[in-house]
């Protein structure tokens, strides 16, 4: 096989895309198949720095771990990060290049000239790797935005590769939406569908099997795979305007605690909340308990307050004083009890926010419970810093307009700690194992808690372990002859048309 595709496209967001991707990446590496993950286009708030220092999408750095490959700036060529509900930056092959309106990224043929980057870079995964697998964006049916699509059928078609759609049956409504996308498709979009794959099954698979016979009749199109229902299973989420105040922590750890007592972690859900994935790895440990909490009355009993990274530092400070959380967080540092802040959760933290890139808003006085000063450059820093804190050996990623001057304080991963209020620019620190235990070792002295640590804990083999369930899920319960005969033989000929469709 070489330069094989598949292109996983879904009836909506959250259809299972990110997860059949990853699924399908583990499965053939596993098969000894050198694969690798693409997705031309993502709108995503959780975002990952490569070795060579370029930003993709978190799901496609996990997806590449998946395909058990290096991730890079090819995967995921065009990055969307919003900034509210109408602009967003775009980061092209790793870089920012500016911020646009939504009507402004869509305006005057932009996406169309991105095209040809975004097959450039397909075009060259599939000469470096025996198979590329493709995740597409929402759904390939958005009619309005077909004409500058770039993600879904656009690159479908430019690298004329299959494409199986995702549907997932848990919402209900499974068979009308892989048939009402097949049927607005244009004749040429359809041409490259070549079947389907249902998602979230609960139940007796044998009383499915009649309406997937009926719509293999209607649209002349086989389901690929029927993959049940299971619980915490999925990558880091993409999309971060669409996050779940308490629903982001897919599932905390169900092990009893090491010790004798139970951490409890409360994260602030802050606007614009980027990166949020930094707590998998508090959540991963038995006995830490991980939630999100919106109101200061919830941190009341939280041994640790989670300050999370965010696209909009200033616009999240004025949110913590609204709520009324800024003045529990000036009460739990007088009173010496945990706060950890990330990225823009450690600006915020500080003294004075100098801003006329993110929000133009200027110079903003922080919280003051950091001597730091942040300004904003118009350069976004992007990196991967080794370092060392607690006596470990410490991996990280940075990716932020702001720059620290700090002032004072003890020296905490490039950010500084005082008291029991900590700082880091630093995304990923806690996945550190041994730093990590040290850091929960230090809260539980703080809080006068009776935790420890597990002493083995590895999230590295917790991640694979997650990745491996991924494979199963595709290895046992899809159609692998099927998928690997799209995968190396391409687009099946004869693929009839499905009434009415869109015009081209």
């Amino acid at each position: 096989m070489t330069g094989g595709g598949l292109l996983v496209a879904g009836t909506t967001s959250d259809a299972g895309k990110s997860v059949v991707t990853a699924g399908i990446c583990r499965w053939l590496a596993r098969k000894g198949i050198n694969v690798a993950p693409f997705k031309a286009q993502n709108m995503s708030l959780n975002s990952f720095v490569t070795r060579e220092g370029a930003e993709i999408g978190r799901a496609q750095a996990m997806q590449a771990a998946a395909a058990r490959t290096e991730p890079s700036a090819l995967m995921n060529p065009v990055l969307l990060k919003p900034g509210g509900d109408r602009t967003s930056q775009v980061v092209l092959l790793g870089k920012p290049v500016g911020e646009l309106s939504a009507r402004g990224y869509h305006a005057a043929g932009r996406q169309e000239r991105l095209l040809g980057t975004v097959t450039d870079c397909l075009a060259e995964l599939r000469r470096t790797h025996d198979a590329v697998i493709c995740e597409g964006a929402g759904s390939p049916a958005e009619i309005n935005l077909r004409r500058g699509d770039i993600v879904n059928m656009g690159i479908a078609r430019a690298a004329r590769i299959p494409v199986v759609v995702v549907g997932d049956i848990d919402r209900g409504g499974v068979f009308a939406s892989f048939f009402g996308t097949t049927a607005l498709l244009s004749a040429k979009d359809q041409e490259l569908v070549a079947g389907y794959v249902v998602n979230k099954f609960r139940g007796d698979v044998t009383l499915l099997e009649p309406g997937l016979e009926m719509l293999r009749q209607l649209t002349g199109r086989p389901t690929v795979g029927v993959l049940p229902f299971q619980h915490g299973l999925g990558i880091d989420e993409e999309d971060g305007l669409r996050v779940s105040l308490r629903g982001t922590v897919r599932e905390s750890s169900t092990a009893p605690p090491h010790g004798a007592d139970v951490l409890r972690v409360s994260v602030l859900p802050v606007p614009l909340m980027s990166n949020f994935t930094d707590v998998d790895a508090l959540a991963a440990e038995p006995g830490v308990i991980v939630r999100f909490s919106d109101r200061p009355e919830e941190l009341a009993d939280a041994d640790l307050v989670v300050i999370p990274g965010t696209r909009g530092t200033v616009k999240a400070l004025r949110w913590l004083r609204e709520r009324g959380l800024a003045r529990a967080l000036l009460r739990r540092a007088a009173e010496g009890r945990p706060v950890l802040g990330i990225c823009g959760g450690f600006q915020l933290l500080g003294e004075r926010i100098e801003d006329e890139i993110e929000s133009r808003a200027g110079t903003v006085d922080g919280l003051g419970l950091l001597p730091v000063r942040v300004r904003f450059h118009p350069e976004k820093t992007l990196a991967r810093p080794v370092g060392a804190a607690l006596g470990a050996r410490v991996e990280g990623y940075e990716i932020h307009h702001g720059v620290a001057d700090v002032t004072g304080g003890e020296p905490f991963l490039d950010g500084c700690r005082v008291g029991a209020v900590w700082g880091t620019h630093w995304h990923g620190s806690l996945e550190s194992d041994v730093f990590r235990r040290a850091f929960l070792r230090r809260v539980a002295a703080d809080t006068g808690r009776a935790f420890v640590p597990a002493p083995d804990t590895s999230f590295a083999a917790l991640r694979e372990e997650q990745l491996d369930r991924l494979g199963d899920l595709i290895e046992e319960h899809a159609d692998t002859a099927a998928l690997l005969r799209l995968i190396e033989d391409g687009v099946p000929a004869g693929l009839p048309f499905v009434p009415p469709g869109a015009p081209s």
